[in-house]
C-alpha cells in the first residue's frame, strides 16, 4: 500500500504545480472561482481513482 500513497502524493504534487502555474500565468484571474472549484474537485477524484487503481490488492496465497 506504501506505493499507492507515494503516488496520490505525488499527484498532489503535480495539481498544486499546475495550479501554482496557472496562477503565476494569470490565468486564474479570468476563471470564476466555482469553476476552479469543480476543477480541483475532479482533479482530486481523478487523482484517488488513479491511486487505487495503481495499487495491486493482497491476496493471499494457499492454505
Amino acid at each position: 500500500m506504501r506505493f499507492v500513497n507515494a503516488y496520490l502524493v505525488g499527484y498532489f504534487l503535480l495539481v498544486i504545480g499546475a495550479l501554482a502555474a496557472l496562477w503565476y500565468g494569470g490565468v486564474l484571474r479570468q476563471v470564476s472561482p466555482m469553476w476552479i472549484a469543480i476543477g480541483l474537485v475532479i482533479a482530486v477524484g481523478l487523482g484517488i481513482m488513479l491511486s487505487v487503481s495503481a495499487g495491486k490488492p493482497d491476496i493471499p496465497r494457499g492454505s
